[in-house]
């Protein structure tokens, strides 16, 4: 938090399958495996392109140790990514962040969406989600227009550290 890059919008990726596109997936890609992310965006490594990374590989047989009793997300590079909310009901749901190390929030979210995007070769991506899934997406693609977890909650009560809110679980640092 505090990083500049952090706050802006992103730029909307021009051209596909690229060395450099190539090279900044693996390096946000290894970064979020290092940190045991759900997801993350390419603000949060100091590039301002409109490229997210979230969910599991198949042969990651793990569970992500700071979300366990989340569902598995299919792991996905979503680059320019349009999301459309599916109808308004909204669910409150704790987040972390790599970039807000260390605390919690509860945040609502759409329950239900419709995201399309490309892929890093520029084939497009389309699907329509929800649950954690939902959650992911709209956590993730809030980083490309400058909008970090906290901004969303409603209820600074519900904002803190995680080894307070949660005592008795052993979270990586967010």
């Amino acid at each position: 938090m505090g990083n500049p890059c952090l706050l802006l919008k992103a730029a909307p990726v021009k051209v596909f399958d690229t060395f450099e596109l190539h090279c900044l997936i693996q390096d946000m890609e290894d970064t979020m495996r290092h940190m045991e992310g759900a997801g993350i965006a390419a603000p949060q490594i100091g590039v301002s392109a409109r490229v997210v990374i979230f969910g599991q590989k198949e042969e990651d047989q793990h569970q992500n140790t700071r979300y366990p009793d989340a569902d598995r997300v299919p792991y996905t590079v979503l680059i320019n990514p349009v999301i459309t909310p599916m109808g308004t009901a909204m669910e409150d749901g704790w987040e972390g962040c790599l970039s807000v190390p260390g605390m919690r929030g509860v945040v609502p979210r759409y329950q239900q969406l419709h995201y399309a995007g490309f892929d890093p070769f520029g084939h497009p991506i389309e699907r329509v989600v929800s649950g954690f899934h939902a959650r992911v997406v709209q956590h993730e693609c809030d980083h490309l227009d400058g909008v970090l977890y906290p901004m969303r909650i409603h209820h600074l009560k519900d904002f803190g550290f995680t080894d307070v809110f949660f005592p008795n679980q052993d979270f990586q640092d967010d």
